[in-house]
């Protein structure tokens, strides 16, 4: 039996047009072309291949803020770091390195970060990101 892989990842979005979305109770999202990422950890059953392969689907029943901006979104990717509870440290330093908060509460609302959906204009500082963590791109 193999075990279940486990730990945090990034789900890398690309958006090519202006649009707005309502996500859930959140509130109205206006998003513009860029690179948003997504921090979140999977230690559930399943552990990150059901909740990943669930994010990178875009029909399924909405449940979770990302779901919302998923649906509209067509190219996605994923970056995991086995066994790490690191989103939030992530969601930190994606801000630092040159990020911004796309939308305060984004995927947060059980702790205290500003979000977890952060926007770039340009996809260099991610990719410097997921180097520098050693992340690795998921496939299903």
């Amino acid at each position: 039996m193999q075990d279940t892989l486990v730990g945090s990842y990034l789900l890398l979005l690309k958006v090519t047009d202006v649009s707005k979305i309502k996500i859930g109770k959140l509130g109205e999202l206006s998003i513009k072309p860029g690179f948003y990422v997504y921090s979140g950890s999977a230690f559930g059953p399943g552990g990150v291949s059901a909740r990943v392969g669930r994010h990178l689907r875009r029909v399924k029943k909405l449940r979770w803020h990302i779901d919302y901006l998923r649906q509209r979104v067509e190219n996605a990717c994923a970056f995991i770091q086995p066994n790490s509870r690191s989103e939030c440290t992530y969601a930190s330093e994606l801000i630092i390195s040159g990020g911004e908060v796309a939308m305060k509460g984004f995927g947060s609302s059980d702790c205290r970060c500003k979000s977890h959906l952060i926007y770039f204009t340009n996809l260099a500082p991610i990719k410097r990101f997921v180097s520098d963590h050693k992340m690795t791109e998921f496939h299903i």
